[in-house]
């Protein structure tokens, strides 16, 4: 009877360690939730569109996009992080993860305890653009007009803690100006304003840029990276008028703490072959968006370095949200 037990005992402990295994191997067996913790038609978009269709052909499952902006992205990465930990709803997240635990005085989850790292989906400078009714060029002479013209520009962002928001309050702190924040739900919002003269000044990626320059309904002045990128004729910020500035964005992919190992390992795998494929590759490139990957370790140190980076960044701004 006592040996009966053992055995018993000994094939349900096998079974739990099998457990996690057994469901990495049918997984995805039903759709997966992408949450997109920014407003539609912003760059992240073309991310999540570009990936979501291409992990259906990979996995036979849809990949659902679901926006859910506000709050700086909290609204949406609180959601991933309160999520069941199965691997079926997972983060589309941006820089602004490893901004925000410095800039809000209190937030519902924290990114490195509550949030598991898949891997490291893009990188892309922000970049420095003005309405065109702006009489300036070159990061320079918007410094002048700026420091000619004290609180009579206005700038915009995707909201309070997004990553063009620190971008220009760091430009603010080294060019010593006086700029107003006006912040908006969203990369296309804050670029309509751009538009529109509402704002004069925004940093944003080149994809949601680009097109509007051509028009020429904006004017693109600078990149925010620390050399100048491909395809872009542009001065970097630090070589015309501001030494030292650096400001570029990264999406990552990451689900709820606790999720399997197994699970992560293979949904690392499918991003990083969905990274390989030349047409993402194609439409991430045409966008200005280049994609990364790597492994799960990578992705969760760059997390890690980038909230140490971005607290300096708001000690020296002052910059705090309630």
């Amino acid at each position: 009877m006592k040996s009966a037990f053992l055995i018993a005992a000994a094939g349900a402990c096998v079974m739990l360690a099998l457990a996690p295994i057994t469901h990495a191997q049918s997984y995805p067996n039903k759709p997966v939730r992408l949450v997109d913790p920014y407003a539609p038609g912003g760059s992240t978009s073309v991310v999540s569109q570009s990936f979501s269709k291409k992990f259906q052909e990979f996995t036979d499952q849809p990949m659902v996009v679901d926006h859910k902006p506000g709050a700086g992205s909290n609204i949406g990465s609180d959601i991933v992080a309160k999520a069941v930990p199965d691997g079926y709803t997972v983060l589309l997240a941006s820089s602004s993860l490893a901004i925000n635990p410095n800039l809000y005085r209190s937030m519902s989850f924290d990114p490195i305890k509550d949030l598991t790292p898949i891997a490291q989906l893009i990188r892309t400078p922000n970049v420095l653009a003005v309405n065109p009714a702006l009489p300036v060029r070159t990061t320079s002479e918007l410094i002048a007009y700026a420091r000619a013209n004290p609180g009579k520009l206005n700038y915009g962002s995707s909201g309070n803690g997004a990553t063009n928001h620190m971008a220009m309050e760091l430009f603010k702190s080294m060019a010593k100006v006086d700029i107003q924040h006006i912040p908006y739900k969203g990369g296309s919002e804050a670029m309509a304003a751009l538009l529109g003269g509402q704002v004069q000044v925004l940093f944003n990626p080149a994809s949601t840029l680009a097109p509007q320059d051509k028009s020429g309904r904006l004017r693109m002045i600078a990149v925010g990276s620390p050399e100048r990128i491909k395809g872009l004729n542009l001065p970097t910020v630090a070589e015309s008028g501001l030494p030292g500035f650096q400001s570029e964005v990264w999406f990552g992919l990451f689900a709820p703490a606790g999720t399997p190992a197994p699970v992560i390992a293979k949904l690392n795998a499918v991003t990083n072959r969905i990274l390989k494929d030349p047409s993402v590759a194609e439409v991430l490139n045409k966008a200005g968006l280049e994609p990364v990957g790597g492994t799960i370790e990578d992705m969760g140190k760059l997390l890690q370095t980038d909230t140490a980076r971005w607290s300096e960044v708001v000690k020296a701004t002052g910059a705090k949200i309630e």
